[in-house]
């Protein structure tokens, strides 16, 4: 059966793969590209990745309603369609407003599509499985950045960025939605029931939020998505200003993806004896190892490469966690509502992110983007402490 709901999931991995390519590893693999090109400050670049995040922050709300409605076919298969005429669009800007409102609608789009909609489509699915189907997706997912970034360089080197963006507009409808209507197809064979309180199909947003546990969780997963923010979105710009050459920051960049997946392979090797929230535990301290190696780059730039290997594999390990970890905490129940509540505040300060990063910047340069990080990464990990203590009470 195992092996069944292993091979079962894989359209779906592919999917994400590719649609993660697409979508959000676009704006930090051209980030540079448009800096030269377009002309514009990387602080006005940057704000339409926050604007777009924001949107997916707040339409996370619905995404989870229409997954509990039983609508989650018609959603993901929609916005993937969407999605392709954003990036048909975007290849075709030329003002900066017309840059933000493309991405605007890609944040409603990536809010459908992303991974906190296809966990919760799996979840609810699957139910006890949950896991198992959620780290085949992410082994298989965790190399979009190493497909995004050298296919974005290599088709801008040969077509421009406008053709490269137009390449993965094809990939999305020729690849990503057949996938996706596959794959959705293939794991329903697999679902589970759960049952309910009192009849009810969902529990309501103000049950949820009268729970601690979900306060904690929410706080937490929010301080970790802020650094990921802040992060991932400039992690070329804060390789280059640590002296390595743009070429070598895009081969960094691309190891995110397979470090991602060490780590996930790490977590199934010793999930025999290490329980989820002991593999968040280290996934945290992968975050703290990582962003140091990346403070010590300024005058070490070999460290760079230190970096990529613990951060990377943590936020592998994060992308399982979080949802094994809130179905653990706050029960299966409503989950879709669950996820949708515990994903606005964490992409809400994914979108801060690019933002704020740029800001600090401008004050003070990266090392104050990274010591930020460092702080918000201790107190995640207190939250998440906190969070286990509630449920448990």
């Amino acid at each position: 059966m195992q092996r069944s709901l292993t091979l079962a999931i894989l359209p779906l991995a592919a999917y994400e793969t590719l649609i993660w390519a697409a979508l959000f590893y676009a704006f930090p693999a051209l980030l540079p590209v448009w800096e030269a090109d377009l002309g514009w400050s990387r602080g006005e670049i940057s704000g339409a990745l926050t604007a777009s995040m924001i949107v997916t922050a707040l339409m996370s709300l619905r995404m989870g309603t229409l997954i509990d409605r039983g609508h989650a076919r018609k959603m993901l298969l929609g916005a993937t369609v969407l999605g392709a005429v954003c990036l048909v669009a975007l290849s075709q800007v030329q003002a900066l407003w017309q840059f933000w409102a493309v991405w605007i609608v890609i944040g409603l789009v990536n809010a459908c599509v992303l991974y906190e909609a296809c966990f919760a489509i799996i979840t609810v699915t699957v139910g006890s499985r949950a896991k198992q189907a959620i780290t085949v997706v992410t082994l298989m997912a965790g190399f979009a950045g190493t497909v995004s970034f050298p296919a974005f360089h290599l088709l801008t080197e040969a077509y421009g960025w406008r053709g490269a963006v137009l390449t993965f507009a094809g990939i999305v409808v020729v690849a990503c939605l057949p996938l996706a209507a596959i794959g959705l197809g293939r794991i329903e064979r697999f679902r589970e029931t759960v049952e309910t309180v009192d009849g009810r199909k969902t529990l309501t947003r103000r049950a949820i939020l009268a729970r601690p546990a979900f306060w904690w969780i929410a706080i937490g997963f929010s301080a970790i998505g802020l650094v990921h923010g802040m992060v991932i979105s400039h992690i070329r710009t804060i390789l280059a200003d640590a002296g390595l050459a743009l070429a070598m920051t895009v081969v960094v960049a691309s190891m995110i993806g397979p470090m991602q997946v060490l780590g996930r392979l790490i977590m199934v090797s010793v999930q025999r004896w290490v329980d989820t929230f002991g593999a968040a535990l280290g996934a945290f301290v992968g975050v703290l190892l990582g962003v140091t190696a990346l403070i010590s780059s300024d005058m070490i730039p070999i460290l760079a490469f230190a970096f990529v290997v613990p951060y990377g594999a943590a936020y592998g390990v994060f992308s399982i966690v979080r949802p094994v970890l809130a179905a653990q905490f706050l029960g299966r129940e409503g989950f879709g509502t669950i996820a949708g509540m515990l994903a606005l505040p964490y992409v809400l300060a994914g979108a801060v992110g690019p933002m704020l990063a740029a800001w600090l910047w401008g004050l003070a340069g990266y090392d104050l983007v990274l010591g930020l990080s460092l702080g918000l990464t201790g107190f995640a990990l207190f939250a998440l402490t906190s969070a286990r203590r509630a449920s448990l009470a």
